[in-house]
């Protein structure tokens, strides 16, 4: 896969700093989009990231969540899942829009614009080196941790 340069994007952070994209040099992360806090297949996917945080970290990768639920309703959706890592919140759907993952989706029937669940691999120099659209919640952290142990070097 070609890898392409992550846009300069900056999002608010529970961790009560701004997470600057650009700044990130040297630092390879998972960043993987969800739809909702406090839904059950967000919450299944933030439960398998928290718990797999450890290995992720021991490859030399952090991991960031996102979705465009505001700071409060991540801090408790954090809290509640005791998430070893910072969500970012993308309100206003910047990054949302950078890494195209705004949807049209059927919920009860209407069409409604939403979050595909993806994720993306991005590596020390700040470029997408790998992304997964559209994916079931259930293994998925773990798949991800999988390519990262057999696919990638940490930067």
């Amino acid at each position: 896969m070609k890898t392409q340069p992550v846009p300069a994007i900056e999002l608010p952070s529970t961790s009560g700093q701004t997470f600057r994209f650009a700044e990130q040099q040297g630092k390879p992360y998972v960043l993987y989009f969800y739809p909702k806090d406090n839904t059950p297949g967000c919450a299944t996917e933030g439960q398998d990231f928290a718990r797999l945080y450890s290995e992720f970290q021991a490859q030399g990768w952090d991991v960031y969540g996102v979705s465009r639920d505001s700071l409060k309703s991540h801090a408790g959706f954090k809290a509640k899942l005791a998430m070893p890592f910072d969500l970012l919140s993308d309100s206003e759907e910047v990054a949302c829009q950078a890494f195209d993952v705004i949807k049209l989706k059927t919920l009860y029937g209407k069409q409604v614009r939403g979050i595909e669940r993806s994720t993306f691999l991005i590596d020390g120099q700040g470029r997408l080196v790998q992304s997964w659209r559209g994916v079931k919640a259930p293994g998925h952290a773990q798949a991800v941790l999988d390519f990262i142990r057999t696919s990638t070097k940490t930067a």
